[in-house]
């Protein structure tokens, strides 16, 4: 998050508008829901994570054992049982 001098990009009566109810502090202004991104969209975790998990669970089925799993992925026990036994 980048902090804007508000006179750079605001009219001066909206200025004055919110001067009514705050000065001098700084104040936060969301962005609409509609622009929003889940968690990790933007710089990858998300598909990493997903694949890792996706990886997991095909070694679960063939056969590794969730202390093997936990080891190799230095995850612990109860992770990765929540990871293989997720739908």
């Amino acid at each position: 998050m980048k902090y804007v001098k508000a006179t750079t990009v605001l009219p001066e009566k909206l200025i004055v508008e919110i001067q009514k109810y705050i000065q001098g502090e700084t104040i936060y202004i969301p962005k609409l829901e509609t622009t929003y991104q889940k968690w990790g969209a933007s710089s990858g975790s998300r598909k990493y994570i997903d694949d890792r998990n996706a990886s997991i669970k095909y070694a679960f089925k063939k056969g590794h054992t969730i202390h093997q799993l936990a080891e190799e992925h230095f995850l612990s026990i109860e992770t990765i049982k929540k990871i293989v036994y997720s739908k």
